[in-house]
């Protein structure tokens, strides 16, 4: 391999597939792309002459070589990333509400580094409105808000969600790919949704946005979780509209596909909410949020 730095990335790039199981997930927690990830794999699987690896529909299965390279090199490599990091310590406890789905997929591993430096979290999940009834009451300190919040808060555009329409491939073959071009509300209305909760707020949202009209279709299912949204999808139950974070896997994997490209995906931003006075640990998750690449959600 090349100069001892480098070495230090690839094996610490190998320590988070091997703790998470997912190459995506280790790219969000180390801040890159999955194809650098893939890469980074690679190149140490080339060096040392085996793979480290098995790839499956869900996730990455560590090889016997893999469980002893994690078990020899993972306390070594934490302590030389905590002794190389230039970021001073923190102290503190920083109170943080978000979204389930979003705080657990992305969020979260974001935020992990900073306890390396000291700093301790407390988590709440909850909708936006709630969520910002709290900060609001100083019950939190920073909220990750699906919504723009009014007056009285300090919100800084984190990031912007993509979202797609995804259905299972049994489903999408039921679609007149003619008819999808030419009236893809009327070629999707047969479909049956799987919706997050009964007023369909997300794909109420796709379907105005890229059609002008409210969904027709009836509601198989009712999810409060767009993880299991996306595992209802999967199983056959019906179409959803879903952040790009989460459906992407899927997609990867064949699970589910995109069942309408728009020109411009609808989006929706991503703020991140503080109220008043803040701490030097709030500003610097504060900081450490809107510093990172997020990639495409």
């Amino acid at each position: 391999m090349a100069d001892g730095l480098t070495d230090l990335d690839l094996l610490a790039t190998f320590l988070e597939i091997h703790r998470s199981g997912s190459l995506t997930a280790a790219a969000a927690r180390r801040g890159l792309t999955q194809p650098a990830v893939s890469g980074q794999l690679a190149r140490l699987e080339k060096h040392l002459g085996q793979p480290l690896f098995v790839r499956g529909s869900r996730g990455v299965t560590p090889t016997p070589r893999a469980d002893e390279l994690a078990r020899r090199v993972g306390q070594h490599v934490d302590q030389l990333r905590t002794a190389l990091d230039p970021e001073p310590g923190l102290d503190g406890t920083v109170r943080i509400g978000g979204a389930a789905e979003f705080l657990t997929v992305r969020g979260l591993p974001a935020l992990a580094p900073l306890t390396r430096r000291g700093l301790r979290f407390d988590v709440v999940f909850g909708l936006a409105g709630d969520l910002l009834a709290s900060l609001r009451a100083g019950q939190l300190d920073v909220v990750l808000s699906s919504v723009r919040p009014p007056a009285g808060f300090t919100a800084i555009p984190l990031t912007d969600e993509e979202f797609l329409l995804v259905g299972p491939p049994l489903l999408a073959r039921t679609v007149d790919p003619d008819l999808l071009a030419r009236d893809p509300a009327r070629a999707l209305e047969h479909l049956p949704l799987v919706a997050y909760s009964d007023d369909l707020p997300i794909i109420r949202r796709y379907w105005r946005s890229e059609f002008g009209r409210r969904p027709r279709a009836t509601t198989a299912m009712t999810v409060p979780d767009l993880r299991g949204v996306l595992a209802a999808v999967i199983a056959g139950a019906g179409v959803s509209a879903l952040p790009r974070y989460l459906a992407e896997p899927a997609l990867a994997a064949g699970s589910v596909e995109q069942l309408h490209h728009p020109e411009v995906p609808p989006l929706n931003t991503l703020y991140v909410v503080t109220r008043g006075a803040t701490t030097p640990a709030v500003d610097a998750v504060v900081d450490h949020l809107r510093s990172r690449d997020w990639g495409g959600l």
